[in-house]
């Protein structure tokens, strides 16, 4: 093949790669343009993972938990009362499941016997009751016996009690604490079981009587009690006829029932 047919060979190569949109080098190297990449080449289209789903969070160990967390209120049933005289009296005295107990740390205890001829109760502590630890102290006490012997009897015959062993903040309680004491009061009273009974004070006036002090006046209440009476008297508490000596005359015309038939 002479030069000048050589040269019109190439010339007629280099028209058909322009033809087919060849015109530059692309690489020293040869490539081979028609195999097909393998599925592990960076070049080759990767699969798109599948979507991950959430994972399920376990809950957190108790000591991990939010201290202020709001938890469930625990339903808390009535106390329940001891049934035998004995024990109940050691419930009274140490139990912190005694209605009224949580008022002071200092509790005045009830003295003397079950069945006893007359029962002295008033609602709960004076404040100088709870310093001295006995019911009825001081000046108070001193008038009480005055009282008791102008009936003919003695304290040391007597069952003394107040309803609630200390003395609530400012002389009051309501709501459920005055629920419980109402449970107490009738429990209280069916183990005393007393001949008569001497309510001492407004407010266990209102809670045995359902009345009020002034309404009581020269008349013999009858308290219901385990399907039995039990004869009752209601005066002033002592501390308040020595404020207020003009209500000893009230006092006397309850009191003196207790003489009928004797």
């Amino acid at each position: 093949m002479g030069g000048s047919q050589s040269l019109a060979l190439a010339e007629s190569i280099t028209d058909w790669w322009s033809l087919a949109g060849v015109d530059a080098l692309v690489g020293e190297e040869p490539a081979g343009w028609l195999v097909l990449p393998s599925a592990n080449d960076a070049a080759a289209p990767k699969p798109k993972p599948p979507a991950a789903s959430e994972p399920e969070l376990a809950p957190l160990p108790a000591a991990l938990q939010r201290k202020d967390a709001p938890q469930p209120a625990e339903t808390k049933g009535p106390v329940a009362f001891p049934d035998g005289w004995y024990d109940f009296q050691q419930w009274l005295a140490t139990s912190g499941d005694v209605p009224g107990s949580q008022w002071d740390a200092r509790r005045v205890l009830p003295v003397g016997q079950p069945d006893a001829p007359l029962m002295l109760l008033t609602a709960w502590p004076e404040i100088d009751d709870q310093r001295d630890g006995t019911l009825f102290s001081g000046a108070a006490g001193q008038l009480l016996d005055a009282m008791l012997l102008a009936i003919g009897t003695a304290r040391a015959d007597c069952y003394v009690a107040s309803l609630a062993v200390t003395r609530p903040a400012g002389g009051r309680c309501d709501g459920d604490e005055a629920a419980e004491l109402d449970r107490l009061l009738w429990h209280h009273l069916r183990l005393a079981n007393p001949g008569r009974l001497l309510l001492i004070g407004s407010d266990i006036v209102r809670m045995a009587a359902a009345s009020e002090l002034p309404d009581t006046r020269g008349k013999l209440l009858d308290i219901n009690q385990e399907g039995g009476k039990v004869a009752t008297v209601a005066v002033a508490h002592p501390a308040m006829l020595l404020a207020r000596p003009a209500q000893k005359a009230a006092a006397w015309d309850s009191l003196k029932l207790f003489n009928r038939g004797r």
